[in-house]
């Protein structure tokens, strides 16, 4: 008999930015890190005898968590990888699910009638996952060994073994990052012990579950909404500053003309649904020659501010960035807006100096 440990990996990037993972390589998340020491501590005194993974980073790195306390090798295996989602990779969710509400519909509630080209099935993943567990457990007989993949993966190899569809969101959870999901192996059958247990990482201080919904953007030219930009970079202003002294909307938006006319991406406004919610404007000429990317508005009007929006506009500038190839993105934050400042650091962010009354601050990408 064979004892597996199948575990979902730490909570990486593309789970807070409300992104499509799939096999994009995407890193993990201060909250991450903490949920793998979590894991570490919980597997501490467990015996294991191998452990495998899927060979994305953040797999790899949740699969240290139970290999390196024990000296133990990690064996990555393809076959544990996520599902590919084609052309939606490393988009986000609310633009995907905007462009394509119908097959959105079947991805969220009706798994097994989603089908874009270039994407493999449900199906396929739950085939492709079993068999590669199955294989690991046979040339694993009389172990106990620890298997690190991903959410959809294990959804699919769980809901194959149990009999349980993927429609079925109660008996059939959506597994937590680091859950970790025990069973059998014997004769050819595997038998469940426990499914999606998370309980150390329950006591973890970070909100790692805050639930939001999905923000789209769109690409727009300052010229056909100067109106709108103006008044975002006004409440932008004031809400740094706490009055309206010294702001002047011209230059800003002679600065945006010129940003756009660099690169038409420069200036994206965000909704939630069709409600206009914020702006994010990149300058991506300036320091470009030190392989930087340069953030000169990220704005979210007042009612959104603190739930969670943040990190998803945030994700526009580093996944755009990422895409240019670039090293690191920074920007300029005046002294006294010690929300932001909070913010920033608390994604990542470090002081690099001063500029007057603006610290500027550095994200390594």
């Amino acid at each position: 008999m064979t004892e597996i440990f199948l575990i979902r990996h730490t909570q990486a990037e593309g789970n807070i930015y409300r992104a499509m993972q799939g096999h994009w390589d995407g890193g993990v998340t201060p909250a991450g890190r903490l949920q793998q020491q979590s894991l570490r501590e919980r597997f501490r005194d467990v015996p294991v005898d191998a452990v495998y993974s899927s060979d994305l980073s953040r797999a790899v790195f949740t699969a240290e968590a139970v290999a390196e306390p024990k000296g133990l090798a990690i064996t990555t295996d393809v076959r544990l990888r996520e599902i590919n989602v084609g052309p939606w990779e490393m988009g986000f969710f609310g633009n995907v699910f905007h462009a394509d509400p119908v097959q959105a519909e079947y991805f969220v509630r009706d798994s097994e009638k989603w089908y874009i080209e270039g994407a493999e099935t449900y199906a396929q993943v739950r085939e492709r996952v079993y068999a590669g567990i199955e294989d690991i457990a046979k040339r694993n007989d009389g172990k106990r060994i620890a298997i690190v993949s991903h959410g959809v993966s294990i959804r699919c190899f769980c809901s194959k073994v149990t009999g349980i569809p993927l429609t079925d969101t109660v008996r059939l959870p959506i597994f937590r990052n680091t859950s970790v999901s025990t069973f059998t192996y014997e004769n050819g059958v595997f038998t469940p012990v426990e499914l999606n247990s998370y309980r150390h990482i329950e006591s973890l201080p970070l909100p790692l579950f805050n639930k939001t919904d999905d923000l789209r953007h769109e690409c727009i030219d300052p010229k056909e909404e100067r109106e709108y930009y103006e008044a975002c970079y006004a409440d932008c202003w004031l809400a740094a500053h706490g009055d309206p002294d010294g702001f002047s909307p011209a230059p800003y938006f002679h600065s945006a003309q010129e940003h756009y006319a660099h690169d038409p991406h420069s200036l994206m406004k965000l909704y939630d649904g069709d409600e206009a919610v914020g702006i994010v404007e990149l300058d991506t000429a300036r320091c470009a020659e030190d392989g930087v990317g340069w953030v000169c508005l990220l704005y979210l009007k007042e009612s959104f501010r603190g739930k969670g929006y943040g990190i998803q506009a945030l994700a526009r500038p580093i996944l755009y960035y990422k895409k240019l190839g670039r090293r690191a993105l920074r920007l300029h934050v005046a002294e006294d807006n010690l929300t932001a400042i909070r913010f920033y650091e608390n994604n990542g962010f470090y002081r690099l100096g001063k500029d007057g009354r603006l610290i500027l601050m550095e994200y390594e990408l």
